[in-house]
C-alpha cells in the first residue's frame, strides 16, 4: 500500500463526494462509509438512546471490515470518514449527551481501544471543516429523508469534538480544508487547490496551508 488516506468531518461537509472525485480524478481506491446500508440508521435517528450502541457497533465492524480491505490493496486508497470519528466524536458525543448508557459505552470503548492495537494509521488525514450553516445547506441539498430532522444542536455538538480531536491528532499529518469557502463541488478552482494541496501533503511538505 503506498498511501493511506482518510477524508474526515461531520455529517454533511462533503467526504463522500471528496472520495468520489479523487477516485475519478486521480485513480485512487475508494472505501466509502456504510451509511445507506445500515438497518439501524433511521431508527437511530428517530429514538438516539434505544438505538445508539446498535448503530455505532454496525459502523465499528464496517470499519474493521474497511480496514483490512484497504491494507491489502497495493495503491493510493482513501477513506470516507475514519474509525477515529466514529469512537471519540459519534459515540464519545452520544455518550456525553446521555444518549447512550454507560455501559454500552463502556463496552463500545473497549472493543475500539483493542481495535487500535492492530490498525495502521493513515498517512494524511484530509479535515473538512464547516460550520452548521454550511453543513445544515449541504444535508438539505442531498435530501436523504433520515437526515431531514437533524438537531442544530447536534451538528455543534459534533463540531465542537471534531475541532478537538483534530486539535489532538498525532498519529497522522492532517490538512485541514475551510470548506464554508472552498466549495470543490461547484467551483473548479476550488477543486484544483485542493487536489493540489493534498499532494503537496502526500509528498511531505511540511507547511501546505490554505491563505
Amino acid at each position: 500500500m503506498k498511501h493511506y488516506l482518510v477524508i474526515a468531518g461531520n455529517i454533511g461537509v462533503g467526504k463522500s463526494t471528496l472520495v468520489k472525485i479523487l477516485h475519478e480524478r486521480l485513480g485512487w481506491e475508494p472505501f466509502y462509509e456504510a451509511v445507506v446500508d445500515n438497518p439501524y440508521l433511521a431508527d437511530f435517528y428517530a429514538d438516539m438512546p434505544r438505538w445508539a450502541f446498535h448503530s455505532q457497533m454496525f459502523f465499528l465492524t464496517r470499519r474493521l471490515h474497511a480496514h483490512h480491505q484497504l491494507l491489502m490493496h497495493p495503491g493510493v486508497v482513501v477513506q470516507d470518514r475514519s474509525v477515529y470519528e466514529d469512537a471519540e466524536i459519534f459515540a464519545r458525543n452520544l455518550h456525553l449527551q446521555g444518549r447512550m448508557s454507560e455501559r454500552d459505552y463502556a463496552t463500545y470503548s473497549d472493543m475500539y481501544d483493542v481495535l487500535k492495537l492492530f490498525l495502521p494509521p493513515p498517512h494524511l488525514v484530509v479535515y473538512l471543516q464547516a460550520s452548521v450553516d454550511t453543513l445544515r445547506k449541504r444535508i438539505a441539498l442531498r435530501g436523504r429523508e433520515y437526515e431531514k430532522n437533524i438537531e442544530r444542536a447536534y451538528l455543534h455538538e459534533l463540531n465542537t469534538l471534531y475541532e478537538q480531536w483534530i486539535g489532538n491528532f498525532n498519529l497522522a499529518p492532517v490538512l485541514t480544508v475551510p470548506a464554508d469557502r472552498l466549495d470543490f463541488v461547484q467551483a473548479s478552482q476550488d477543486l484544483e487547490l485542493i487536489l493540489d494541496k493534498i499532494q503537496q501533503k502526500l509528498r511531505g511538505e511540511q507547511y501546505v496551508l490554505f491563505e
